[in-house]
């Protein structure tokens, strides 16, 4: 059985529930129908079942259709609401009929109230399955479905007239009403049963089950009527007799029909397919309606003349207009068959016209998979006639590669119900006549067991789509796989059949120096170099491996396993391809006819058991990091040492960013001791944090790692602040020395400290002018210097002398120097460690010195930790200095202290060896 035809046969079962209601009618109908046919035991008995017993049946039909009709759709209610008065009707006839005999216990008149209901079953019926047929459209299918309706009716009449009713008015013609009466039964029975024949092929699309037991019922009763009004039965029926149980059956299958069809629907509602094996039995029935009902008409006459009856004018009368009024019916259908003939064929040019002209190529193939039709749109699509496709097998144009796909695809189609799925969509390769391979999708219906392909050139779109993907995965500036796709590629490295290779290893790259070759050469050299490095990194990389741009100048390389499970065997092996990576990214660019270059610092890190690919790179970047952090241009194997270090930092950076809220920093002062009075002629501010847990971090240590630049404004502002605040307080005490605070060229430009801070701070602690020493720390060259000397003048404007440290150090120096108002040159630690020394940096110190006496400026030399360097500064001219030779840093008690003295011990002279004999004479300097 096929698919369809098993959902149908599921249809058909009824559910538990309706199976047992379906019994219990059985068996109720049954019982009544025992009953009947023995008597029902009495006579008192039988004729209380056969009239009581009927109303009582006709009532449990009419109120079960009305409770039906106050749930069901609007469309249907008034339907059945018809069935319910009809039901009514039979139930007061049959109770006013039991009233009469059981009662009263006298015979029911020939004419009584009875009748009156008995006739008003019919009409509600008739109009009900009206109702529920469906309605013509259009006039002319009004007006046949009249003429069915009298074809069918007109048929009967002249049949029963024939039969029985002739010989009933002849019986009767002496009474008027009584005459009337007999005719009226069976002309309503005639005109419903007319109408349940006419309207059987004409149900609508609802509860069909339903309206199929209701119609049934009504049947059943009719064919009851019909037994009755004959004159051979009615003369001997009686009340309890077994014709009663068909009348009952039919109300109780009435009553039925609403609720026990509806269960069975409902519980079991599978997709109907379009095409059932009935339909076209269905409507071979409908059309042969007429034609019928003409045949019985005409047996009705026949059968007069056999009996060598004279015919009856009625018979006659009823006989031509059956017969006229199937003449009409064919001249309308004639005349449909010709309007429809001619809309077909203007369809039909219509759809060709469509076809012919349509962009795609519309194919239809046999069940043997044979091109039986092709569109011409396959010349411009495929680049072939389409008379050349007529006649190939389809699978002779699909891509070997495609074809086992699209077999399998069109199998699912075939098997699936159409009602579920009526099209199915395809993508694979067409041959095209020039023998290139192009993208196809079509859309597959089903077509007399063959199938139609809507076919369309989708060449570009899978194209553009291929390149949206790949923009997607790559770098736009070196089409090396992007972060994303390298992620990807790691974890199918650590997964799959190289799942636990422990030969797997991720390279991060870092190019040194790049920043300065963007400052120094422009954004588009850069890019060149970042183009050529990244041609040399993956030409380096073996087959198989990645290389990947991350971003900026980092890049990565994955190094697949090769199955080695010695891990000596596998670091050397890896290492060597890191070094000569590291080599080969090292060696000089040509950019625009310049040798440029940059160095390669190199991470690695190795697949562990369980290793996610996010960890995986995350060792790789720590050890990259390392690299730098210990000269650069080097390859750095990772160790779980450097994730402790990153926990240790980033733990110190998250106290970091408490640490002010909580008050722990503190500030340090070192004096600046005049190197001829040893007087202290001012003081260096400078910030430590004292953490909870008591350990002394330094500037050095807690920058570096706090990563913040928000915390470090923050401490910026806390330190000048704080420093600005004690010395007030100090002055206050009659120790007017001024203060400097170490403050960065770019924390000077910052927005966070505005010019009317510095003013604020001054004017609110009343510190006097001259009393604020700025130094600046460092010289960046991206800081604009123009920015810078406009900020410095206008600090001096408010008294506030400018200090330039760290000077010696670096080109930039003199650069700032040349440019930036300065009152104080602050010489660098690195030159006065080595002054005593090195004869080359005390010729460079004193050329420094002499510079900066040349140019009116106080000289300061910071890091004087040993005599020897204090009388070698004094000797070449040099000021002021700090350092351990005098002091270290004191807090705010020991800085007052200092102060109070005011002067610390400067030897006059001294003779080599200096260090020795300075300290045998003078051993308080050691202390």
């Amino acid at each position: 059985m096929s698919a369809p035809g098993a959902l149908l046969a599921r249809e058909s079962v009824p559910t538990g529930t309706a199976l047992i209601t379906q019994l219990l009618l059985a068996l109720v109908c049954a019982g009544y129908a025992v009953g009947a046919a023995f008597g029902w035991g009495s006579r008192e008995l039988a004729v209380i079942m056969g009239d009581f017993g009927l109303s009582a049946g006709a009532l449990v039909a009419a109120v079960s259709c009305f409770l039906y009709a106050r749930s069901s759709p609007p469309r249907v209610r008034p339907a059945w609401l018809l069935f319910a008065l009809s039901s009514a009707m039979a139930c007061a006839g049959n109770a006013v009929w039991g009233w009469y005999e059981v009662v009263l216990d006298r015979r029911v008149p020939s004419l009584s109230i009875a009748d009156l209901f008995f006739l008003c079953f019919a009409p509600p019926a008739i109009i009900g399955l009206l109702v529920l047929a469906k309605r013509p459209v259009t006039r002319s299918g009004w007006v046949c479905l009249g003429l069915d309706a009298w074809l069918i009716g007109g048929s009967l009449l002249t049949l029963s007239w024939s039969l029985a009713l002739a010989h009933t008015t002849r019986v009767q013609g002496e009474s008027v009403a009584p005459a009337a009466l007999s005719l009226a039964y069976p002309l309503l029975d005639i005109v419903l049963v007319s109408m349940v024949l006419a309207l059987h092929f004409r149900r609508s699309s609802g509860n069909r089950s339903a309206i199929n037991t209701a119609i049934g019922a009504l049947a059943l009763t009719v064919l009851c009527d019909a037994l009755f009004t004959s004159p051979l039965l009615r003369e001997s029926y009686r009340s309890g007799q077994l014709l009663d149980a068909g009348w009952f059956a039919g109300s109780l299958l009435l009553a039925y029909a609403p609720w026990g069809a509806r269960r069975t629907i409902e519980a079991v509602r599978p997709p109907r397919p379009p095409c059932r094996p009935g339909a076209p039995v269905a409507g071979s029935l409908a059309a042969l309606t007429p034609y019928l009902a003409a045949a019985v008409c005409t047996l009705g006459i026949l059968y007069n003349v056999v009996e060598g009856r004279t015919i009856d004018r009625v018979v006659v009368l009823t006989g031509c207009t059956v017969v006229l009024a199937l003449v009409v019916r064919q001249g309308i259908m004639l005349l449909d068959n010709i309007a429809l003939t001619h809309e077909l064929a203007q369809k039909e040019n219509y759809f060709r016209s469509l076809v012919q002209g349509s962009s795609d190529v519309i194919m239809i193939a046999a069940p043997g998979g044979t091109l039986r039709y092709v569109s011409p749109a396959a010349t411009g699509v495929y680049g072939r006639d389409a008379e050349e496709l007529i006649g190939c097998p389809l699978s002779s144009l699909i891509h070997p590669d495609d074809l086992g796909r699209v077999l399998h695809e069109v199998r699912r189609f075939l098997a699936a119900p159409s009602a579920g799925e009526p099209t199915a969509r395809i993508e694979c390769r067409f041959k095209s006549g020039g023998g290139d391979w192009l993208n196809v999708e079509s859309t597959v219906n089903r077509h007399q067991g063959g199938l139609i392909f809507n076919s369309r050139d989708v060449t570009e779109r899978v194209r553009l789509q291929a390149q949206l993907q790949h923009s997607a995965e790559h770098d736009t500036l070196t089409d090396l796989p992007n972060r994303a796709l390298f992620t990807e590629r790691v974890r199918q490295g650590l997964t799959g059949r190289r799942a636990g290779d422990p030969g797997t290893a991720v390279l991060f790259i870092d190019l040194d120096g790049f920043k300065g070759v963007n400052d120094r050469l422009g954004h588009q050299a850069g890019d060149e170099l970042l183009i050529q490095a990244a041609r040399r990194l993956a030409d380096s990389v073996r087959s198989g491996d990645t290389a990947a741009r991350l971003g900026g100048d980092e890049f990565a390389a994955l190094i697949l396993g090769d199955g080695i499970r010695d891990q000596a065997a596998r670091e050397s092996q890896v290492v060597e391809i890191a070094d000569r990576l590291r080599l080969t990214l090292s060696q000089p660019y040509r950019i625009d006819g310049n040798d440029v270059r940059v160095a390669a610092s190199i991470g690695v890190a190795f697949a562990e058991p369980g290793i996610t690919p996010t960890d995986l790179m995350r060792n790789a970047d720590l050890a990259m990091y390392r690299a730098k952090a210990g000269g650069k241009d080097r390859v750095e194997l990772y160790v779980p040492q450097m994730q402790a270090e990153v926990v240790r930092r980033t733990e110190l950076a998250a106290r970091l960013r408490s640490a002010l809220h909580e008050g722990e920093f503190a500030l340090l002062h070192h004096p600046v001791v005049s190197l001829t009075t040893g007087r202290i002629e001012a003081v260096a501010a400078r910030a430590r944090w004292r953490s909870s847990q008591g350990i002394l971090f330094t500037p050095a240590e807690f920058l570096r790692v706090s990563g913040d630049n928000d915390r470090t404004a923050e401490l910026g502002r806390w330190l000048l602040e704080e420093a600005v605040a004690q010395a007030a307080e100090r002055a206050r005490l009659g120790h007017r020395v001024p203060v400097s605070v170490r403050l960065s060229a770019r924390r000077l430009l910052d927005r966070s400290l505005p010019m009317s801070t510095v003013e604020a701070l001054l004017t609110r602690h009343a510190l006097p002018s001259g009393a604020l020493i700025v130094e600046l720390a460092d010289s960046d060259p991206r800081v604009c210097l123009d920015d810078l000397e406009q900020r410095l003048v206008s600090l001096r404007r408010l008294g506030v002398k400018i200090a330039l440290d760290g000077f010696g150090n670096g080109h930039a120096a003199f650069t700032a120097l040349r440019r930036l108002p300065v009152d104080i040159l602050k010489l660098d630690r690195g030159l006065v460690e080595g002054i005593v020394e090195s004869a080359r940096l005390h010729k460079i110190t004193n050329g420094l010195l002499r510079i900066a006496g040349d140019l009116g400026l106080q000289s300061v030399a910071d890091g004087v930790d040993v005599p020897e360097q204090l009388i070698a500064l004094r000797a070449m001219g040099c000021t002021h200095g700090q350092g351990m030779a005098f002091s270290g840093l004191l807090d705010e008690y020991r800085l007052r202290r200092a102060l109070a003295r005011d002067d610390f011990p400067v030897p006059a002279r001294i003779a080599l060896p200096v260090a020795h004999r300075w300290r045998v004479e003078h051993p308080q300097w050691t202390k």
